[in-house]
């Protein structure tokens, strides 16, 4: 599975943004799919997973409520939408996938390159 990772930027405190990750293969339908963001000398943390059938979703504490993570199998997409960005949000976001429900990014076997977001205050 090969994973690309769009639409980040550069945004105010407050605002909106929808990241989007599209997948190649036929199988995406069947993994469960994570964000991770990393910030500069920071480990990498989980931020959010959908389920292969959208019923299971898992929010980092730091997102709920204000992340709410989608997927389109029928585009191999996965979608995390941010609202109420704070300047703490700033990262770089990456997509990744797996068999199976977990927030360890070391668990996971496939990743995209990642999409900055910066949020300023």
């Amino acid at each position: 599975v090969q994973l690309q990772a769009s639409g980040g930027g550069l945004v105010q405190a407050g605002d909106s943004l929808r990241l989007s990750c599209a997948a190649s293969g036929r199988t995406f339908s069947t993994y469960t799919m994570g964000w991770f963001r990393q910030a500069p000398g920071k480990e990498r943390e989980f931020v959010a997973a959908i389920g292969s059938r959208s019923s299971n979703t898992d929010y980092a504490d730091s997102v709920k409520g204000r992340f709410t993570v989608s997927r389109d199998n029928a585009k191999n997409t996965v979608y995390v939408q941010m609202n109420s960005l704070k300047p703490e949000d700033t990262a770089r976001y990456y997509c990744a996938a797996r068999y199976g429900f977990s927030r360890l990014p070391r668990e996971y076997d496939y990743w995209g390159q990642g999409t900055q977001v910066t949020v300023s205050s």
